[in-house]
């Protein structure tokens, strides 16, 4: 059997879920601090993704990054680097659509944190970084890894933006999803099951985990 999809499901969802996770805390961090108006501007652009189709996801990324655009055939003509139907272009992919999801969780708990506690360490002369390291992120963990483990099971399962942008090409950019679809099309059902069962399972795994870390702390 061969696990190649699987291996590289999780390879470029491994990857794209860390670079989700990096910049959605920054992005989340910094967008708190802003005026209310602008918070409201930033929201909307960083989380369209969410509301948009991922095969209109696929079709800017081709629109800026295939050989075809301007930066893709720059990149290709001083670097001999082609970005699409290659398994980078779906960490690409799978990046945008997890993004708003650890975006928008990251805020949510950095909202819910009691902001006269951030106030007080700047007053005592604490640094935005110590502030932000010591003591935001450690009592707004759960949420932040809720929300990362939510954007890890979305992009793993990611199929309209991926078959765009990387395709089906075994053993070089087959995914879970891809494999399922291109199955299905050759009538080869028992393959097609085969991805399915195994995407399901990986799936519960995964809200299994998502209940984990949403479950309430109770004290007694």
């Amino acid at each position: 059997m061969d696990l190649f999809p699987l291996y590289n499901s999780l390879r470029i969802t491994v990857i794209a879920t860390s670079a989700a996770f990096v910049v959605g805390i920054f992005l989340a961090y910094a967008v708190l601090r802003l005026p209310r108006w602008v918070k409201g501007i930033c929201d909307t652009i960083l989380t369209i993704p969410l509301v948009l189709p991922p095969t209109v996801v696929g079709y800017f990324i081709l629109v800026w990054l295939s050989p075809r655009s301007l930066i893709g055939s720059k990149l290709q003509e001083l670097f001999s680097v082609i970005i699409t139907m290659r398994w980078y272009a779906a960490v690409i992919a799978v990046a945008i659509i997890a993004f708003p999801f650890v975006y928008r969780t990251a805020r949510g708990a950095f909202e819910s944190f009691d902001q006269n506690l951030l106030d007080a360490g700047r007053t005592l002369g604490l640094s935005e970084i110590y502030i932000f390291f010591r003591i935001l992120l450690p009592n707004c963990k759960h949420g932040i890894i809720a929300g990362t483990v939510i954007a890890f099971a979305r992009g793993l399962g990611e199929y309209g933006a991926t078959s765009m942008v990387a395709g089906y090409i075994s053993g070089k950019t087959a995914t879970i999803s891809t494999s399922v679809a291109y199955f299905w099309q050759i009538n080869q059902d028992d393959m097609a099951f085969y991805w399915v069962m195994l995407n399901l399972a990986v799936s519960v795994v995964f809200m299994i985990l998502i209940n984990v870390f949403n479950k309430p702390n109770v004290r007694g």
